[in-house]
C-alpha cells in the first residue's frame, strides 16, 4: 500500500527522515516543493540524500518534503516512478522543476504494468494533497506533456543522444567541423529528442548542476562526459523549427520549463541575428529553397543571401553559415512542398567526411508500432492487395460513410480528447479569409461528402488545440509534427485505385494546393 509522509524540509529534516523506518529499509521516491518550484528524486537512503540537498542552494528554496513509500517498491520501480512524476508534475504546470533530464529513459522491468497502477494511485493522492492539479488524461493531452524535455527516451533515442554528444564533445575539444544528421520516420520522436537535447545542454551549461548529483545516480547516468563541456566553453544553442505552428507551440512549452527560454526556439530566418555554437534543426526536410515560395518572400531570400555572401542560398545554407555545429533531424518521406529543399542536398551532405549519421526506428506516435507503419506503406506504395489485418491494443477501422466516421470520432473526443478529422488537399479552400462568424452566418463550407459539409481548419497556428477543431478538417500543414489520440483520415478524390494494375494512383487535377504543385511535374506529386 502506498503511503506519503510529509515533513518540513529544513535542518531538522534529516533527523525526521531517520525516523521514517520504511523509507530507510526500502527504496523510496520523494518530492521537495516550495511555492513555485519542486524537485523529484528517488533513493535507497533518504537520510544521506537529504544531506546532499541541504547543501544545495536551489533545494534550500524548497520547504516541504514528501516521501512516497511502499513495501513493494524496488530500485527499478522507484526509478520508473521518479521519471513519471517528473514528466507529469512538469506538465501539470503548478511547479517549475529543478530537475535535469539526463538519464531519463524508458525501459522494461518485472511487473511494470503493476507499478503503473501504483503510479496512478500516487497521482490521485497527490491531487488530494494539492501537489498535483490535473487528471492524468488531461496532462497527457497537453502540449507540455507531448513535447516535454522530461520524456522517457526509447533505447534508440537514448543511444543516439549519448553517442552524438560524445562525438560532439570530441569535435569541440579539437575545434573540428561536424554535422550530425539524425534520420527518423514519422512518429519516431524526432521533436521529442530535439527538445530533450536542448534541455540537456542548457542544464549542462548552468551552474546549478552539481557533481554530487551525478555521483548519486552514476549507474543510471551515461552523460557524465557532457559536464566537461563547461571546460570547453559556454555554448550558445538554438532550436530551429521551420513550421510556424509547431514553433509557436514549442515556444509556449519552453516558457514553462526551468532552464529553457522561448527565445531559444527560432525560425530559419532568425539564425542570421546571431552566431550559434550549436543549432538543432527539427524537421530539416521542411527547410525551404527559393523555389515556388509565396509572393513577397523572394525579397527576404535575396536580402538574407546577400547579407551572408550567398548568391542562391537556401535555409540550410543560412543555418550552416550562422553556426559551428548542426544537429539535423530529417525524414526524406515527409517533404510535402516544392519549396522544401531537394533531397539531393541532404544526399550530398551525407557524402561529406565531416557528416555523421544516426537512425531512429522505434515508433512512439502510433501505439501499433512499426508493424502498422509497414502495413500502411505497403498499401500506399507496394503492388498487390494486402490482406485485412488487426493490431494489438490499436483500433484501425475503415468506414464506407463519412457520417459513421465523424460520429465515432466525436464520441472519442468526449471520452479522451485530441481526436481530429484530417484530409489531403482535395477540396478548394473557399472559406479562407472568412471568420467563423461569417462562415456560420453565410453557411459557407469547403468540403461536401455525401450529405455532410465541412470547412478546412479555421486557424493555421496550433489548430489541433483550437476550440472548433473537432468540427473542422485539418490539412497536412496544420497537423504535421503533432500527436493525436484518434485521427479520422478522409481519402479524397485526389487518390484512386487502378484495379488492373492493383495500385494507388494520384489524380493531380483533384489536388488543390497551388503552392504545393505549381512549377513541378506530376511525378513529383506522385512521390
Amino acid at each position: 500500500m502506498v503511503r506519503i509522509k510529509t515533513i518540513p524540509f529544513n535542518e531538522q529534516a534529516l533527523t525526521a527522515a531517520k525516523g521514517i523506518t520504511q523509507a530507510i529499509q526500502y527504496p523510496s521516491v520523494y518530492i521537495l516543493s516550495g511555492k513555485n518550484e519542486a524537485y523529484v528524486g528517488e533513493t535507497i537512503n533518504i537520510a544521506h540524500r537529504l544531506q546532499q540537498h541541504i547543501r544545495n542552494a536551489d533545494r534550500r528554496r524548497l520547504d516541504q518534503l514528501r516521501v512516497i513509500m511502499d513495501k513493494q517498491f524496488n530500485k527499478s520501480a522507484t526509478t520508473d516512478i521518479e521519471a513519471s512524476l517528473i514528466k507529469y508534475l512538469s506538465a501539470d504546470g503548478q511547479f517549475r522543476l529543478q530537475n535535469g533530464n539526463a538519464g531519463i529513459r524508458d525501459y522494461n522491468y518485472y511487473q511494470k504494468d503493476r507499478y503503473k497502477e501504483k503510479f496512478e494511485e500516487i497521482w490521485r493522492l497527490l491531487i488530494k494533497q494539492g501537489i498535483a492539479q490535473h487528471k492524468q488524461i488531461q496532462i497527457e493531452n497537453s502540449d507540455l506533456f507531448k513535447f516535454s524535455p522530461y520524456k522517457s527516451l526509447t533505447d534508440d533515442q537514448y543511444k543516439t543522444a549519448e553517442s552524438l554528444f560524445d562525438s560532439l564533445l570530441q569535435h569541440l575539444r579539437k575545434s573540428e567541423d561536424a554535422v550530425f544528421l539524425v534520420h527518423g520516420g514519422a512518429g519516431t520522436g524526432k521533436t521529442v529528442l530535439a527538445v530533450y537535447l536542448m534541455k540537456l545542454i542548457s542544464d549542462i551549461m548552468a551552474e546549478h548542476n552539481e557533481m554530487e548529483e551525478i555521483e548519486e545516480a552514476e549507474d543510471e547516468f551515461s552523460f557524465q562526459s557532457l559536464y566537461y563541456l563547461k571546460n570547453v566553453r559556454s555554448l550558445k544553442i538554438g532550436l530551429v523549427i521551420p513550421m510556424t505552428s509547431l514553433r509557436k507551440t514549442l515556444k509556449k512549452v519552453f516558457r514553462q520549463v526551468q532552464g529553457l527560454r522561448s527565445s531559444m526556439v527560432i525560425g530559419p530566418s532568425d539564425v542570421i541575428k546571431s552566431h550559434y555554437d550549436v543549432l538543432i534543426v527539427d524537421e530539416a526536410h521542411r527547410l525551404r529553397q527559393k523555389k515556388n515560395i509565396m509572393p513577397g518572400h523572394h525579397k527576404v531570400f535575396d536580402r538574407i543571401n546577400a547579407s551572408l555572401g550567398l548568391t542562391d542560398g537556401n535555409e540550410l545554407d543560412w543555418i550552416q553559415r550562422c553556426s559551428d555545429y548542426q544537429i539535423l533531424f530529417y525524414d526524406d518521406t515527409q517533404s510535402i512542398k516544392p519549396t522544401d529543399i531537394d533531397q539531393s542536398v541532404f544526399q550530398s551532405l551525407v557524402q561529406k567526411q565531416n557528416t555523421e549519421e544516426y537512425f531512429l526506428t522505434s515508433q512512439m506516435r502510433v501505439a501499433a508500432g512499426q508493424d502498422y507503419i509497414a502495413y500502411i506503406e505497403n498499401i500506399l506504395y507496394e503492388y498487390g492487395n494486402p490482406k485485412k489485418k488487426g493490431f494489438k491494443n490499436y483500433e484501425f477501422l475503415l468506414y464506407d460513410h463519412i457520417r459513421d466516421l465523424t460520429a465515432v470520432l466525436k464520441q472519442k473526443e468526449k471520452e479522451v480528447g485530441l481526436c481530429r478529422l484530417v484530409a489531403g488537399y482535395a477540396w478548394k479552400w473557399k472559406t479562407q479569409n472568412h471568420s467563423l462568424e461569417q462562415i456560420r452566418d453565410q453557411q459557407l463550407y469547403d468540403i461536401e461528402i455525401e450529405d455532410e459539409r465541412f470547412i478546412w481548419n479555421s486557424v493555421n497556428e496550433d489548430w489541433v488545440n483550437s476550440a472548433n477543431a473537432i468540427n473542422e478538417v485539418g490539412c497536412i500543414h496544420t497537423v504535421q509534427g503533432y500527436d493525436l489520440i484518434y485521427a479520422g483520415v478522409i481519402i479524397g478524390p485526389e487518390l484512386g485505385y487502378d484495379e488492373q494494375a492493383q495500385q494507388i494512383v494520384v489524380h493531380s487535377d483533384q489536388y488543390f494546393d497551388r503552392f504545393g504543385k505549381a512549377a513541378i511535374h506530376d511525378e513529383e506529386i506522385y512521390s
